[in-house]
């Protein structure tokens, strides 16, 4: 049987992804590659046989190479990955390893997608950003596009969520660099960039209704790949993405420091002695974010996405929301799993094309349905919450008729 090595798979993501894979069976070995090798090692011998660990260097391509030596197939869930994935994904392409990723940063997806030529040289298919979002809400997309419409004027993908049992640094950090970077934007057939805290960004903010999971919830405008590559395989005109996280309070205070300057990671003197105000901002967000969810009442994690496409069937404007909601699964589980079940397909050769590829371009919709269901059930039962995830398809007609759909 075939061997798979998560990188980064003691983080919250990767933790998940490894887990996933072991409850799988798919592969005979599973190898937890992290920098932190104690960890790697407690979790490995928790989890029991046919578990090992490597440690790596994220940002160094030769520990990157050893550490995935040996290995069948690469799930990278290396955060943040505009600083990381370009080296791991040399590396794999260097090797000449099957390669996976959840990568959500746009900027680095354009300079990995400059890969293509090399991966295809090497003869390896590397499947980029298989998470939630942008994963899961590029499939959703094209089934709707797809098997649902015959024109596609819009697609608009919607996402929170909160709870989570912790956030490293990583997290926090990487929104503060949606917060700061360009935010790509489809709009009207072109590529277009907002910016989160001037005019253009603010006009994009929306509330919306999750099922499930709350109403008026407020969303920001969101930097992540689909607005990037959904274009490249749907006839469209419009795709937006925009998100938030729970508790709201807690989203607007990472966005206030972030605004006030606070994520500089350019010293300043304080009362003699040189402070990071980034590192302030992470030690001080950590412990608000305790506070908060204390005194919210926020209860256990929970997330949820929605994928809004608009366009026409036989003629007749129609509207199709596709949910997918959690109420025991929120960042962790709603990326690692996706990853796993990108992962499976790949080994199972469910996964067409060779070079870098999203989602959207190289596997069937209903296929990863059918693999990645299973997966989620197996962990809701894990966690002793059976049947606390699922799939809502809602059509709505020109008048604004809305017809659930068995799915």
């Amino acid at each position: 049987m075939a061997k798979i090595i998560v990188l980064g798979g003691c983080g919250a993501v990767g933790s998940n992804a490894v887990k996933t894979l072991v409850r799988d069976n798919t592969f005979s070995e599973v190898a937890i590659g992290d920098s932190n090798v104690e960890k790697a090692e407690r979790m490995a011998e928790d989890l029991g046989p046919g578990v090992i660990s490597r440690k790596f260097d994220a940002l160094d391509i030769d520990s990157c190479k050893d550490a995935i030596a040996g290995c069948d197939l690469v799930l990278n869930c290396v955060g943040p990955f505009y600083s990381t994935v370009k080296t791991i994904l040399t590396a794999a392409i260097e090797v000449g390893i099957n390669y996976v990723d959840v990568c959500d940063d746009p900027d680095v997806t354009l300079e990995i997608l400059g890969l293509d030529e090399a991966a295809k040289k090497a003869g390896i298919t590397a499947l980029i950003g298989m998470g939630a979002s942008p994963g899961i809400t590029n499939l959703l997309a094209k089934l709707a596009a797809d098997d649902f419409l015959d024109e596609t004027d819009s697609i608009d993908i919607f996402h929170t969520h909160g709870g989570e049992p912790f956030e490293g640094d990583g997290v926090i950090g990487h929104r503060f660099h949606c917060m700061s970077i360009d935010i790509p934007m489809y709009l009207e057939g072109e590529l277009k960039y907002v910016r989160y805290f001037e005019e253009d960004g603010i006009a994009l903010r929306q509330s919306f209704d999750f099922p499930l999971i709350g109403k008026n919830i407020p969303l920001y405008p969101y930097p992540h790949p689909e607005q990037l590559t959904l274009p490249r395989y749907i006839k469209v005109k419009n795709v937006t993405n925009k998100g938030s996280v729970l508790p709201i309070e807690y989203y607007q205070l990472t966005s206030e420091v972030c605004r006030l300057g606070m994520a500089s990671k350019e010293p300043i003197e304080v009362k003699g002695r040189e402070v990071v105000p980034y590192d302030f901002a992470l030690a001080f967000i950590k412990r608000e974010r305790d506070r908060i969810l204390k005194e919210t009442q926020f209860g256990e994690q929970r997330g949820a996405m929605s994928i809004v496409v608009k366009g026409k069937k036989n003629g007749e404007i129609l509207e199709y929301r596709i949910h997918t909601y959690s109420s025991s699964q929120a960042l962790g589980e709603g990326t690692g799993i996706p990853a796993a079940a990108g992962a499976i397909m790949m080994q199972q050769e469910k996964v067409s094309g060779k070079g870098v590829l999203p989602p959207e371009g190289c596997i069937r919709p209903l296929e990863f349905i059918d693999v990645f269901r299973p997966l989620a059930d197996m962990a809701d039962a894990d966690m002793g919450k059976s049947g606390e995830s699922s799939l809502i398809v809602e059509q709505v007609d020109a008048d604004g008729k809305v017809t659930t759909l068995d799915f």
